[in-house]
């Protein structure tokens, strides 16, 4: 259970779903009550896809290109907290790219935006990819795996049930409440990465 909550609150805090809010409320302001539960429905799944084939598919990635696990530890810790200051700071959206002018005509051109600009880079970006990395090279047992699996499908699923509710959620709490969120989340995000660079220093100073 220990590990299950671990997981799932280092995803959600990363991924921050509650970020993503305004930016699909603005991508579906045109589109009916369904369409909306469709698009989340299909932004969910599209996330869960992308964690899961990070996850599994960690350990070649990592053979591959010849990276050792503290090394991706450290790359990961500076992007997952330079995510937290984004988010601390108010600028999620141009921390992701959202607000460059060719991705916002690109984006208002889309039919489908579950897969882009949501699942990625929203949702499922390098942050949570090289966090599921680690995961993949930390955790062999099938017990533990098995744990980290439902808690990506956890996080999934609050992903899906958070933008269903978006125009629900941008009503009740508004902006400012949002903004708040995010800078708390933020906080916690930038925590994660410090925590997983002090980590990594250490196996390699071998203190």
């Amino acid at each position: 259970m220990e590990l299950y909550l671990i997981a799932f609150g280092a995803l959600f805090s990363i991924m921050n779903p509650l970020g993503t809010v305004p930016v699909f409320v603005g991508l579906t302001l045109e589109h009916t009550k369904k369409e909306r539960a469709v698009t989340a429905f299909w932004t969910a799944v599209d996330v869960l896809v992308i964690l899961l084939l990070s996850f599994f598919a960690g350990k070649y990635i990592l053979s591959f290109f010849g990276i050792s696990l503290n090394a991706l530890k450290i790359a990961g810790g500076l992007i997952i907290a330079s995510s937290g200051f984004a988010l601390l700071t108010g600028k999620f959206r141009e921390h992701k790219g959202m607000k460059r002018q060719k991705v916002q005509e690109d984006i208002h051109s889309r039919e489908a935006i579950s897969l882009t600009p949501l699942a990625i880079p929203m949702l499922a970006g390098p942050g949570t990819i090289s966090l599921l990395i680690t995961y993949n090279q930390e955790f062999q047992l099938t017990q533990d795996i098995c744990i980290i699996v439902g808690a990506l499908f956890t996080a999934a699923l609050t992903i899906y049930l958070v933008l269903k509710s978006a125009h629900f959620i941008v009503k009740f709490l508004g902006a400012s409440g949002i903004n708040a969120l995010s800078r708390i989340i933020g906080f916690i995000v930038i925590a994660i990465g410090v925590e997983y660079i002090i980590a990594s220093v250490v196996s390699v100073l071998g203190l």
